[in-house]
């Protein structure tokens, strides 16, 4: 039987059908089907057509309870496909929005909240009598963490810039001498208060004409090069959100047109000021110039990434070999990539060349004291001879950083600082004595100037305290008379960190700011919010989530690793300050019914919340299960959450099936499950504490499935947006009972 034939079939079936007009059908005008005889097609996995016709029969989902019935949505779906706002319309009551409330969505890289999206869909589900469940207020994933990492970003002060080739490279005086060829109105230079050195620093905006590099170019200024010198060109940048930025030389014959930083094309940009540096060391081919006094320029390259608003600024160019510094220790950058030059001696847990941590360049060592080390000798390097002038004076200096406060001390075997292998040194940056200190988590520049020194090697003596790892870079002895501004700004920023306490203030006052916007914002149309979520973690139930120690995505941002285990408390204390008394606020998680531990650890965060003086109304449990979900813990899960005395809702539910195109067994082991998952909400939950049930997505459309069980099938309507078994089971659910048992057999007509 063809499929077009097996339509008409259906048809005949549920509405008024001459089939006679139709040759061979006659039998399904004449003989009613029994719900007990099955239709099955060996090509296709479709519902038997009985079963099909029952669930044709029955009403809108919210029909059959009288708690609050909730759809999670796509609202450009909702917006654009009429056949999909429809369902929503017929079914629902309540609608959460999947992603455009979250604090990604709404705040740009300024701070400021974009409201207009939102408030056009509560204009249109106002028309259908629908309200708006607020989802979510503090979580750790889908945040604009550019912005927020950003307001706790290190102040960095650039470098002295007396010796850049670069006219105007701080933009004080505009953009004069810098050129835009096209979109130029989309770069301007007074952007006061925003710049990282004077006043102005130059502004880019990338709309939707980004997506390759070259779609937005800005050209510098020419300057002059020498044949044979090496040049470093370097700025500082930062974006709205995650951006990217390339560089390339339009115009020069240089050895390396189009050089990249540390192995990639494009260097990422983010809400913190970041200077990026191109330079024959980070750059494998170099930037010599071939040419005597060649006129050169270079191009910013900033279309990769659509919609993206840069800050440039300190844009310098330096010429590394205009009457450059010499440095006396051999591979004092540690850029060979190895060890060539040094020793390691009393290696204790390691000592390595990394490009992990580096200060300049790509390379700098790695040095990590054993469980036992206990004395300066414990843990050392050495160099290869370093051979001096006894007349001269010399300043010695290197760049160190370590995970946890630490130690060290630089001895000079070989002949020492005045006759003395052991020189009580003044470390500037440290202070007196024979060793300096190591504050965790920063690079600090250590130096001191050496008099009356001969021939050395240097041993930076490192053991005095167990399990610390340093990092060393940038050991530099040159002679005193050749410092210059040049060899100033080489030695880099001054970054200047914020202390935690700072940073717990910021970030408090970025979630008042968010808070009270949002729910000061909708506080006439949305009266349920989810307040924190998801602060459990998985392994630990009776902790809550951190971000320390992960590498986390561009969009994570952990606010309790700011703000402490009171992040819940200040953040149910905000939403009701700023919302309405009656406001029902909860606080919501995953795999409760998977982890029994984790459930009770969001109950005791719950209690704890309260027991600081917030009150929490509700508790969500999200339920993205899949066929092998254990019963009994479902069960569990409810009758823990009843016994809290608050509103419970099922927040995100979904049933997964393991593939986008299930057997008919499947979907009705599907709908069996969801029927139990609501019969177990009905049996456990008294009526009193019912919030409601949120099913996560409307059908199994692939357009719905893109970020979220993509080839799957885990919804109540099919991807043609025709019912499942599933629907039928979930109503069965939420009635009480099977609804089709009354339906007598008889055709519809």
């Amino acid at each position: 039987m063809n499929l077009n034939r097996k339509k008409l079939i259906r048809q005949c079936s549920l509405f008024i059908v001459h089939c006679s007009l139709f040759i061979g059908l006659n039998a399904c005008y004449d003989e009613k089907m029994e719900w007990g005889d099955p239709y099955t097609h060996p090509d296709v996995a479709e519902l038997p057509l009985p079963l099909q016709e029952k669930i044709a029969r029955y009403e809108a989902l919210n029909a059959y309870t009288n708690f609050t019935l909730g759809v999670g949505i796509d609202l450009s779906l909702y917006m654009s496909d009429e056949a999909y706002r429809n369902i929503v319309n017929q079914h629902f009551d309540e609608i959460t929005l999947g992603y455009n409330m979250k604090h990604g969505a709404m705040v740009n890289g300024q701070g400021v909240l974009n409201f207009t999206p939102v408030d056009n869909l509560l204009t249109e589900l106002k028309k259908a009598g629908l309200t708006v469940f607020g989802h979510t207020l503090v979580w750790h994933q889908n945040q604009n963490a550019s912005y927020l990492n950003g307001l706790i970003a290190p102040t960095i002060i650039p470098g002295t810039p007396g010796s850049s080739l670069i006219v105007n490279g701080d933009f004080e005086d505009g953009l004069t001498g810098w050129n835009i060829p096209y979109y130029a109105e989309n770069v301007t230079s007074s952007v006061d208060g925003g710049a990282i050195d004077g006043t102005h620093a130059m502004k880019v905006l990338v709309g939707d004409f980004g997506g390759g590099k070259y779609n937005m170019q800005i050209n510098s200024p020419s300057f002059q090069i020498i044949s044979g010198h090496q040049y470093e060109i370097s700025f500082f940048i930062k974006s709205d959100i995650e951006g990217a930025v390339g560089l390339d030389f339009p115009n020069a014959d240089l050895t390396n047109q189009y050089p990249w930083t540390e192995g990639k094309e494009l260097t990422t940009t983010s809400g913190t000021w970041t200077k990026v540096s191109y330079n024959p060391t980070a750059t494998p081919d170099g930037m010599v110039a071939a040419a005597d006094n060649a006129a050169m320029t270079f191009r910013l390259l900033l279309g990769a990434e659509k919609n993206v608003t840069y800050y440039i600024d300190a844009v310098e160019v330096i010429d590394l070999d205009a009457g450059a510094e010499y440095n006396y220790v051999e591979n004092g950058g540690f850029e060979s990539g190895d060890l060539t030059g040094w020793s390691a001696l009393n290696a204790a847990a390691g000592i390595e060349v990394t490009n992990a941590e580096k200060f300049t360049g790509v390379y700098s060592v790695k040095m990590t004291s054993g469980s036992s080390s206990a004395n300066a000798w414990d843990l050392q390097l050495e160099s290869s001879g370093v051979a001096m002038d006894a007349t001269k004076t010399y300043t010695f200096s290197f760049y160190v950083k370590s995970n946890l406060a630490g130690k060290g001390r630089v001895s000079f075997p070989g002949g020492g600082v005045d006759g003395n292998q052991y020189p009580w040194l003044n470390w500037t940056g440290s202070g007196a004595g024979e060793a300096f200190t190591t504050p965790a988590g920063t690079w600090t520049l250590v130096s001191v100037d050496l008099t009356n020194t001969g021939s050395v090697r240097l041993s930076f003596d490192m053991g005095y305290f167990p399990d610390v790892t340093y990092y060393i870079d940038d050991v530099k002895i040159v002679e005193k008379a050749a410092a210059s501004p040049k060899n100033i700004l080489r030695a880099g920023p001054v970054t200047i960190e914020k202390t935690p306490e700072e940073k717990a203030q910021i970030i408090g006052e970025a979630l008042d700011s968010w808070i009270s916007q949002m729910v000061g914002h909708y506080q006439s149309e949305v009266h349920a919010w989810d307040v924190v979520n998801e602060p459990i973690d998985d392994g630990k139930p009776s902790a809550l989530k951190t971000g320390v120690g992960k590498t986390l995505a561009s969009d994570e941002f952990y606010w309790q690793d700011y703000l402490g285990k009171d992040y819940g408390v200040t953040a149910f204390k905000l939403a009701r300050q700023y919302g309405n008394a009656n406001d029902k606020l909860f606080i919501n998680d995953y795999n409760l019914e998977y982890n029994l531990a984790k459930c009770d650890g969001l109950i005791a965060y719950a209690q704890y919340i309260e027991s600081q003086g917030a009150k929490v109304d509700g508790i969500g449990t999200q339920m993205h299960l899949s066929l092998s979900a254990n019963r009994d813990n479902i069960a569990q899960m409810f009758q823990k959450l009843a016994a809290t005395g608050k509103l419970v809702k099922i927040s995100e539910l979904d049933i997964k099936v393991e593939t986008s195109s299930p057997t008919v067994a499947q979907y009705a082991e599907q709908a069996d499950l969801y029927q139990y998952v609501i019969d177990m909400y009905m049996q456990y939950v008294p009526e009193a504490q019912r919030y409601g049930v949120t099913v996560w997505g409307v059908s199994d459309k692939a357009n719905e499935h893109e970020n979220w069980l993509p080839d799957d099938a885990p919804c109540l309507w099919d991807g043609e947006y025709a019912r499942k078994h599933a629907y039928k089971g979930f109503a069965d659910g939420l009635a009480g009972k099977d609804v089709s048992a009354d339906f007598s057999g008889e055709l519809q007509y």
